[in-house]
């Protein structure tokens, strides 16, 4: 075994759900497995997107080596445009993971800089000292890899985001035997495999399971028939396509994210359309109500999707009348469960008939990830010396991890890690050996300029909680006096019987005022501070409330 030590160091995905990123360091190369982006808990307030800290891979930015891709979801490409601002690398991924990375990064105009390179399942590539073996796996997405990584110490198998389908509507089939070859060889150093759905017991049921329900509801459904999915969820985007020419509908799609997707997925030869039947969302209207079908994006009920829109009557082309039909072909992402049932509700309120995931048989929707025997099943047929859950929060890596150590003879040691960890292999063994510096990036408005710091949040906060109060005072500048009563602007802040309260208030900063040097009069940041702490000591015993106090001087 040749003398070196290993890293694996994970960015972020471990302990949170979604902004997967893993770091492989093998001496002076480091390549990096996805570069995802996780949606906002409620508390970050005003935030649109988080991506995870990247000060290692900027302080050994001379050593990174290239971005590799297992598959197209956001959560495993979304924080791109961010990571590439900062280290433009090559990026490797397959066709249909490079085409939504293209639309990604031609959104932040980063695209003509960009080194993309495109990757093919069973086709072994090279980076620096890293065979990088990409095996074809079934998720909930089209062209989605598992990586075995060959590496001087063995092979490391990151599995990506997978279920075993035996059935995908591609018949693009799990390749179970590639993992069951390198099981036989006995060289597999260390398993990193998905923990979405490791509480779940069982198998997942292959994405054909949707059609019975779905034929059932093309069937019954008397006039429009809206379905939405999650705008990446390609197999259900076909089989709505199939369906829909089998009932001679028309299809509309309604929604950018999702015409987006259904045009990669047209251009790359995933389903084919006969000609006539896709119709531009306008047209909705000029085609009698049972003859249409619409694909409209938003199944997470966010505020300005156009489901959402279309739910309270506020969408120009996606009008829901009584009796269309409303499908919800997705799951609740935790944190959504407001906004989602905030917009069934407005669909009842339309008279639709709205079907959603309820745990009815057959189902609307299946997960696109691995239960727990299509996980032991993977391990069986590795049997790796190591075994690291990653991609979950932390209580699905603990499940796992209990889950694999009862796999006597198949799995050797488990570990379990967090983002930020640095797992190190050498010829001893393996040992966590520090911890580097991780976190989140918070981004407003989609730009990759608008970095919001801690600090905004916890004012934001501060603001949404407490109010802010704002005392105004006019200060002549050639003699220093205080040209009129104290003005006091209040939002946000309720302070009980207010003139009783503005009275109080405007008598205390006129006596900070009197008590003040000229000297201190002077200096407009001394006279701030001064009122800020008093009118500060002030509201806090009179109302117990913080708000954010801000005077302003104005010169007279």
């Amino acid at each position: 075994m040749p003398a070196g030590k290993l890293h694996l160091v994970p960015l972020g995905g471990l302990g949170e759900f979604g902004m997967n990123c893993m770091a492989v360091r093998w001496g002076e190369d480091i390549i990096v497995i996805d570069a995802g982006l996780m949606f906002p808990e409620s508390e970050l307030l005003g935030v649109d997107i988080v991506v995870p800290d990247i000060t290692y891979l900027v302080q050994h930015r001379e050593k990174v080596r290239g971005i590799v891709l297992t598959h197209g979801h956001e959560d495993h490409i979304g924080g791109l445009p961010w990571i590439l601002s900062e280290l433009n690398v090559p990026v490797f991924g397959t066709e249909f993971t490079l085409a939504l990375v293209e639309n990604k990064l031609d959104e932040h105009e980063l695209l003509e800089d960009a080194d993309l390179r495109e990757i093919r399942a069973g086709t072994r590539f090279t980076l620096g000292p890293f065979t990088i073996h990409p095996i074809q796996v079934t998720h909930s997405l089209v062209d989605c890899v598992a990586l075995a990584i060959h590496t001087p110490l063995g092979v490391v198998i990151h599995t990506g985001d997978f279920k075993v389908d035996p059935t995908p509507t591609d018949n693009r089939l799990f390749d179970l035997h590639t993992f069951a070859e390198y099981g036989k060889d006995g060289d597999v150093l260390a398993l990193l495999q998905d923990s979405t759905n490791a509480e779940r017991r069982g198998y997942t049921p292959s994405e054909r399971a949707v059609r019975g329900r779905f034929d059932e509801i093309f069937a019954r459904a008397e006039r429009r028939l809206f379905i939405s999915c999650f705008s990446s969820s390609i197999h259900r985007v076909k089989l709505t396509m199939d369906l829909a020419r089998e009932y001679r509908r028309k299809v509309a799609l309604v929604g950018r994210s999702i015409s987006e997707a259904a045009d990669i997925a047209l251009d790359l030869g995933y389903f084919d359309v006969p000609e006539g039947m896709l119709i531009h969302p306008g047209q909705i209207k000029d085609f009698p109500p049972q003859q249409v079908c619409v694909l409209i994006s938003g199944t997470q009920g966010e505020p300005m999707s156009a489901l959402s829109r279309a739910a309270v009557d506020n969408h120009k082309h996606a009008k829901i009348e009584r009796g269309d039909t409303v499908v919800l072909s997705s799951r609740i992402i935790p944190g959504n469960e407001k906004g989602i049932y905030r917009m069934i509700d407005h669909l009842f309120r339309r008279e639709a008939d709205v079907i959603y995931e309820d745990g009815s048989m057959p189902p609307v929707h299946v997960s696109g990830h691995a239960s727990q025997e299509e996980l032991k099943l993977i391990m069986n047929l590795v049997k790796p010396r190591y075994f690291i859950p990653i991609h979950g929060e932390y209580r699905q890596l603990r499940i796992h991890a209990d889950l694999a150590r009862g796999m006597h003879g198949a799995v050797g040691q488990v570990l379990m890690m967090e983002s930020g960890d640095v797992l190190e292999f050498d010829e001893l063994g393996a040992r966590k050996v520090e911890k580097v510096p991780v976190g989140r990036i918070c981004i407003d408005s989609g730009s990759r300029g608008e970095v919001v710091e801690d600090l905004v949040i916890k004012d934001r906060r501060h603001l949404s909680e407490d109010g802010f109060v704002l005392p105004i005072i006019a200060i002549n500048k050639l003699t220093g006096t205080v040209e009129s009563i104290p003005e006091i602007v209040m939002r946000g802040f309720a302070a009980g019987s207010e003139n009783g309260f503005l009275h109080e208030a405007r008598r205390l900063i006129t006596a900070t005022l009197e008590n003040s040097t000229a000297e201190e009069k002077a200096d407009y940041g001394v006279i701030k501070e001064k009122v800020r702490a008093d009118l500060k000591r002030f509201i806090a015993k009179t109302t117990s409330r913080r708000p954010l106090i801000m005077p302003v001087i104005l010169e007279i």
